[in-house]
């Protein structure tokens, strides 16, 4: 893969991958961070005392 083509323009220049390489990425962050929440919260409410 060439990186570096002298023949494109600056919008061709800045274009996103065709491998959506960036979204991939926020995807997976954001369902990583979503599970951590919800492993955060299952441990929070396992804490709490049972109201009496």
């Amino acid at each position: 893969m060439e990186t570096y083509d002298p023949n494109k323009n600056t919008t061709e220049v800045r274009q996103a991958s065709p491998r959506k390489m960036n979204l991939r990425v926020l995807i997976f962050s954001l369902v990583g961070v979503v599970v951590l929440f919800a492993i955060i919260f299952m441990i929070y409410t396992s804490m709490q005392p049972n109201p009496s």
